[in-house]
């Protein structure tokens, strides 16, 4: 099946692509972009549904290529050829990938969060920063842990902000979203344990490592946990910093976090 070849930036198709960077447009068509090849391929490795496949039309023919092609074309997507300059209207940015896909949206509800043995899930209250939640994605793929539980206004883990700064993990790594009178309840017959971070808690994060099922709990990037979600913890970590520091990037502490959590846990060496 040919290709379909566009090359205008005001074909309905192209702006039903480029208003997937507003949170309108990716509420409406309950859709995301991802940008590269291999994070494509991977996606549809992953059972992904791909509606369309943009690919500039000096992308080089290849295996990987025709992998992402096929997959969409199952899906009963399209596949688009579009010029350079046409690609980097629709990315919002120079040196444009040469392969973006329209990928459908998926989460999962919080009874799908198990709790076998050695399980790790990172719960994120209230993040505010695309960045941020993006890297926690990526260390949550790199640690093992099972999926991420998205707590309260927590900023769009769609946007192309955030998923550009997953790295690809956002197919990796299922995501959960509540609020948190969900979460509390939910909580309240999780049969693991919660850590969560906090300035006040008495525990470093030494000695953590344990086959209990867990759920790590991260807060805001200003505020914290707020009181009501911080006493739903079994275990509060504060991280030893130097004196005088003001404190950590979320991203990172939860990193150190997940590190310290993820070899009983994660089943990682």
């Amino acid at each position: 099946m040919a290709d379909t070849v566009i090359t205008s930036a005001a074909n309905p198709e192209i702006k039903a692509i480029r208003a997937l960077s507003t949170k309108k447009g990716r509420q409406e068509q309950n859709a995301f972009l991802s940008e590269g090849l291999r994070h494509v391929v991977e996606a549809a490795r992953a059972g992904w549904m791909i509606r369309r496949l943009v690919v500039a039309d000096q992308q080089t023919s290849s295996p990987v290529l025709e992998e992402a092609r096929l997959a969409c074309l199952d899906a009963g997507g399209r596949v688009i050829t579009v010029s350079g300059e046409l690609m980097t209207r629709i990315a919002r940015r120079d040196n444009a990938q040469s392969v973006i896909a329209v990928i459908e949206q998926k989460t999962s509800p919080l009874a799908s969060v198990t709790a076998g043995p050695g399980a790790l899930w990172v719960a994120l209250e209230s993040v505010r920063d695309p960045g941020n939640l993006g890297s926690v994605m990526r260390s949550a793929d790199a640690f093992g842990a099972r999926g991420v539980i998205l707590i309260g206004h927590t900023v769009d883990p769609f946007s192309v902000e955030a998923v550009r700064a997953t790295m690809g993990a956002i197919v990796n790594v299922p995501m959960i979203r509540c609020d948190a009178a969900a979460f509390l309840a939910w909580r309240a017959s999780w049969p693991g344990r919660v850590v969560g971070t906090h300035l006040a808690g008495p525990h470093r994060p030494e000695g953590l490592r344990a086959s209990t099922p867990t759920v790590l709990l991260m807060g805001n990037e200003q505020a914290g946990l707020p009181p009501e979600i911080a006493k739903a913890c079994d275990t509060l970590v504060r991280i030893p910093m130097r004196p005088g520091a003001d404190s950590l990037n979320l991203a990172a502490a939860t990193a150190i976090m997940l590190h310290a959590l993820a070899g009983g846990a994660g089943g990682l060496e």
